[in-house]
Parts: C-alpha cells; sequence; structure tokens
C-alpha cells in the first residue's frame, strides 16, 4: 500500500513512523528455515539506480570482490525462556531479557539481570522461583511485567539453561521451539553465548559457503553484538526521532578493527552481516573510514539521515513493519527504494522475517 505519509515533504516523510509500513500476507512469514541454509531467496538491490536481482544466497559470491572484509556478529542466542513453579506451587514463565548484559559470578554460578515473566498472579521482591534441573531463582525487583532476576545452579547457569532451557523464538512465528530451533536458530560461527535473538541475516551461510567466499579472496572477521529482547519491539513514536533505542552488549576485537583497516588500504569493501554488524561498526566509526576496537554497550539508532561512515554494503533478512530495522535499512537504501524491493519481493513470493530470506544491499 501506499503510506499515507508519502504526500509529505520528503524531509517530513523519513521521519514519519507511517511511511515505513507495508503490507505482508500471513503465508509469507517464514515459520522454518530453508533447508540447506544457504538455498534460501536472495533479493539484490542497487541502491542508486533501485535494481532488483534474484539470486540463491549461496551465489552471494557473484556480488563480493576479492578484497572485500564480510564482519559477522558470532554472538550465540542462549535458550534463555525457562518454565517453572513459584514458591506458591503456581506457573512461573520468565524469560531472560539480556543475558549476555547481566551479572555474573566469578564461577558462573549466579547471574542476575532484568526479566520478562508471565504467571496468573503476579510475583513479589523475594519470592522463589524453581525451574528444571536444579536451576532456581529468586525474585529481586518488580517493574510491572518485568522483574529482575538472580538465578543459581549447581554449575554454570548458562550451561543449566543449555539443557533446560527454550530457545527464544520470535513471537510472531507463533509456535513453541522444538529441538529444530536448537540448530536452525543458530548461526555456524556463533561462538559467545549471550544473545536472546539471533542475528538472522548470518543463519544464511553454511561452513562450505564462508570457506568458499575466503577461497575467492573475501576477508572475513568477527565482533560481538548480544541482542536483546528488545529487537522485537516495534517503534511507537508518531516521529521515529523521538524513539529511544535499547543497549546491547557489544565487543568489537582489536582484530577486526584492523581487517577493516586492510580492506579500507586495498580497496575493498566493508560488507556489515545483519543490522546488529551495521550498529556496531557505525556505534565504533572513527570518521576516516576505520573503527575503534573496544566493548561496552551500544545503543546506536540509525533511521534516515545517517551518514554512514564503516559500512559500504549490508546483508540482512525482511525486516516487519514500523521497526527500528527497517528504519536503519531505509537510511542505508533509501526509503523509496527499500520499500519497492520489498513490494516485489512480497509479490515474487519471498519469505520473509527470522527464517525467511534475504537481501543484499550494495
Amino acid at each position: 500500500m501506499t503510506p499515507p505519509a508519502e504526500t509529505a515533504p520528503p524531509e517530513e516523510a523519513a521521519h514519519s513512523l507511517s511511511a515505513y509500513d507495508y503490507e505482508l500476507p500471513a503465508d509469507r512469514i517464514a515459520l522454518r528455515p530453508a533447508v540447506p541454509r544457504d538455498r534460501s531467496r536472495l533479493l539484490v538491490l542497487e541502491c542508486g539506480s533501485g535494481r532488483v536481482e534474484h539470486r540463491r544466497f549461496c551465489e552471494i559470491g557473484a556480488f563480493l570482490r576479492p578484497g572485500d572484509l564480510l564482519v559477522l556478529n558470532d554472538t550465540a542466542v542462549i535458550p534463555a525462556r525457562l518454565f517453572g513453579r513459584k514458591e506458591t506451587g503456581g506457573r512461573v514463565e520468565l524469560l531472560l531479557l539480556d543475558p549476555g548484559g547481566g551479572e555474573r559470578s566469578g564461577d558462573g554460578r549466579r547471574w542476575s539481570g532484568p526479566c520478562l515473566v508471565r504467571c496468573a498472579k503476579p510475583v513479589r521482591p523475594g519470592m522463589r522461583l524453581d525451574f528444571e534441573g536444579g536451576l532456581r531463582g529468586r525474585v529481586l525487583e518488580v517493574f510491572g511485567a518485568s522483574v529482575r532476576v538472580a538465578l543459581e545452579a549447581g554449575e554454570d547457569v548458562f550451561a543449566a539453561l543449555d539443557r533446560v532451557g527454550h530457545v527464544p523464538l520470535p513471537p510472531y512465528l507463533g509456535r513453541p521451539d522444538d529441538e529444530a530451533d536448537r540448530r536452525a536458530y543458530q548461526t555456524v560461527y556463533a561462538a559467545r553465548p549471550g544473545a536472546v535473538a539471533a542475528p538472522t541475516a548470518g543463519l544464511h551461510f553454511t561452513r562450505r559457503l564462508l570457506a568458499s567466499l575466503r577461497a575467492a579472496g573475501v576477508e572475513t572477521a568477527f565482533l560481538t553484538l548480544h541482542v536483546g529482547y528488545g529487537t522485537f519491539q516495534p517503534v511507537r513514536e508518531a516521529d521515529v526521532r523521538r524513539h529511544r533505542l535499547h543497549d546491547e552488549a557489544y565487543r568489537l576485537p582489536p582484530e577486526t578493527a584492523a581487517a577493516v583497516a586492510r580492506a579500507r588500504a586495498r580497496g575493498g569493501r566493508v560488507v556489515a552481516v545483519g543490522t546488529t554488524v551495521v550498529r556496531v561498526l557505525e556505534f565504533a566509526a572513527d570518521g576516516e573510514g576505520g573503527v575503534r576496537a573496544g566493548s561496552g554497550r551500544c545503543d546506536l539508532f540509525i533511521l534516515p539521515g545517517h551518514r554512514f561512515r564503516a559500512v559500504d554494503a549490508i546483508v540482512t533478512n525482511f525486516h516487519l513493519p514500523r521497526s527500528s530495522l527497517l528504519l536503519l535499512v531505509s537510511a542505508f537504501g533509501g526509503r523509496e527504494a527499500v520499500l519497492a524491493a520489498y513490494r516485489t519481493a512480497v509479490r515474487e513470493g519471498y519469505r520473509f522475517y527470522s527464517y525467511g530470506d534475504a537481501m543484499l544491499l550494495l
């Protein structure tokens, strides 16, 4: 559909939330990933011309050049959804919101941080929670639907979560997780546990595809952004400039900063695999085409008008309407070009969202 804001002046339309809407039939939402991963479809968008090309993801190498640098997010999704009982006997569901940014004890057996809680009757501070596998919790503070909880186990808490926790699938999938999701909702290069959502652009890569790209002269490097639950939260401000993005724990190692510098020196492009990588690279940009190594919390909200200083191309999935992710992609590719490509993708039967197909913006 044509957004109502399309009739507004260009600069006003770019900041109107209604300008980032589109119609998507329910059957376009992918409930399962492509098998094998790299057989998903790839829509290639030339941002300057708006030209679109349709390929399979395994053909992405046709659009990359020797000397280019692929930057990937090596965060690993934690099975961060827990089902258990309150000390009163009532059922309780807990979802860790920011496991990678919570507080952990030196031996890893205790963790505390923000969570979403779902139960019939409200929890209260001090209440004990019991989960499978000897995992115990205690409510520290209550903030409406969210709480701060301390978890404790007889082993590393993340190891206990890996045994008894459930994969925190995006709510729009509308189904419970199963054993297949433990593999499917994880990149093949995941190495650092701490996310509650996958960096979904990376789900399309197989080890064989990565190896073939390296053999063709495309370098790879890694950073970490532990994706939090806030990635699913829609933008609600009518003027998107008023939106405030959640912050997430990140790490950009010196070797990745050095890889960016090498790519710049040899004339290669920095290709960000996913919006999470875009945000970290732009957050750490030094203004001269390079990036600064470091770690901390990233809260950069990229919207149209942003001047990209570190990223030359983006691999990404198709995102929800009115989302911060769609705003970021529109900032890079141009709102009209991106939404036109989305309409084409809908018409051509592409699969959308986390388990769906991919875009390459050049």
